[in-house]
């Protein structure tokens, strides 16, 4: 059996995936978040096309069950745009859920989760979780629990919304040591965010990616550090454990509006991380290892 990335289209070899945005949003919807609903279709369809003349090829949208995913719609915004989309199944903060909602589903997370990753017209090719800020609460626990058992029926990788980008390592330990699952399936999302080289050097010895993700965001206080990050982790031997991604969550933030949206990650920050660290430093992030981070030996449960 060989490894393939699971798109809203089919699964395809990771070679076809491309040049890839690893973490972002087309569609999204929060009670956490008012009023900056991503629901609008035509303007999704815009940012793809955007990021496509740019070279974009793939996308991978963390919008987890319950927010706003719009999973319905992206095989064809994929068609239209040609752009591979990958969608998330899993859970996040219980901030962004009607607690009754929650109830409703808490027993059966696990099930819900291999259920949209194998079955239905549309399915799932990553699962979603989320810490806290500096800790592992109650419901992340619980969560990240059901997420290592539906991988571990189905192999799919796990990204993790890192909390102002701490508490990494308690997820690894929870993930890993805790519910054996194996770092090259964990995908550390935010970590620019808490600049600790030595932070992000250790995750990365342990063998997880690091996703630095959020610059579509604009204007946030350790946007600034990114490079700096990128280039002490491809000093220290790294760069194979690096992703990107633009984590557009508000219709504000989108190139269309007022913010660098999706289209930043290549015509604003590639260009730089060809000429700071070089073009097989580029190469690596943007192409060689998302097609490793989200491929996996996809598993019948």
């Amino acid at each position: 059996m060989t490894a393939a990335v699971r798109t809203v289209l089919g699964d395809i070899p990771p070679g076809e995936l491309g040049v890839c945005d690893a973490h972002d949003h087309l569609f999204l919807a929060s009670p956490a978040l008012p009023g900056q609903e991503l629901d609008d279709a035509e303007a999704a369809l815009a940012e793809l096309d955007t990021f496509a003349a740019l070279g974009g090829r793939a996308v991978v949208q963390w919008t987890p069950w319950g927010l706003g995913r719009r999973a319905e719609e992206l095989p064809g915004l994929s068609r239209r745009s040609g752009v591979h989309l990958v969608s998330a199944t899993g859970l996040h903060q219980a901030r962004h859920y009607d607690p009754e909602e929650l109830r409703r589903v808490r027993s059966g997370l696990a099930g819900l989760f291999v259920r949209e990753l194998t079955a239905g017209p549309v399915k799932a090719g990553l699962i979603k979780v989320a810490g806290a800020y500096h800790r592992l609460d109650d419901h992340a626990r619980h969560v990240m629990a059901a997420a290592a058992e539906a991988h571990h029926a189905t192999g799919a990788p796990i990204g993790v919304h890192l909390e102002a980008g701490t508490a990494a390592m308690d997820v690894l330990d929870l993930l890993c040591r805790t519910h054996e699952v194996p770092a090259h399936h964990v995908i550390l999302g935010h970590l620019h965010r808490f600049p600790d080289p030595r932070v992000h050097r250790e995750a990365a010895e342990a063998g997880a990616y690091l996703a630095f993700d959020g610059p579509s965001r604009a204007h946030h206080a350790a946007d600034w550090r990114l490079l700096d990050c990128l280039e002490a982790l491809a000093a220290a031997g790294h760069s194979r454990r690096i992703l990107l991604g633009g984590d557009t969550v508000t219709a504000a933030a989108r190139s269309g509006a007022d913010g660098p949206g999706m289209p930043f990650l290549l015509g604003g920050l590639r260009p730089r991380i060809e000429r700071e660290l070089g073009p097989e430093v580029a190469a690596a992030i943007f192409v060689e290892n998302p097609a490793r981070a989200f491929a996996v030996h996809w598993r019948r449960p």
